[in-house]
C-alpha cells in the first residue's frame, strides 16, 4: 500500500516533528513497508487459532486485595517541587 507524501507531512506537522527532504523519503519507505505487512497480516488464515492474550500459559499471581493505611499527606508531599494545601500544584497546561 502506497501512502503519499502529502500523508507523511500531515502526520508530521501533527507530531510537531520536522522532516529533511532525506527523512521523507527515509520515512515513506518505512512507512510502506508497515502497511504492506498489515495487508499480509489481513489475508491470513486464522479460521483455526483459538483467541489468546498470550502465547505462554501465564496465570497472574494476584494477593488478595485488602484495605491498608494509607501514606500520610505530609509523607506523600513530602519531596513535591509544588504544592498547595495537601495536594500537588502542577502548571495549567490549557492554553
Amino acid at each position: 500500500m502506497a501512502i503519499s507524501r502529502e500523508t507523511i507531512e500531515y502526520v508530521a506537522n501533527l507530531s510537531r516533528i520536522q522532516l529533511s527532504e532525506e527523512e521523507l523519503k527515509k520515512i515513506s519507505g518505512q512507512l510502506a513497508a508497515i502497511l504492506d505487512f498489515i495487508d499480509k497480516l489481513k489475508n491470513a488464515d486464522i479460521g483455526n487459532v483459538s483467541p489468546t492474550s498470550h502465547i505462554l500459559p501465564l496465570n497472574n499471581i494476584l494477593r488478595e486485595d485488602s484495605p491498608k493505611e494509607s501514606l500520610p499527606a505530609v509523607q506523600a508531599l513530602a519531596n513535591a517541587p509544588q504544592k498547595k494545601n495537601d495536594f500537588y500544584a502542577v502548571p495549567k497546561v490549557i492554553e
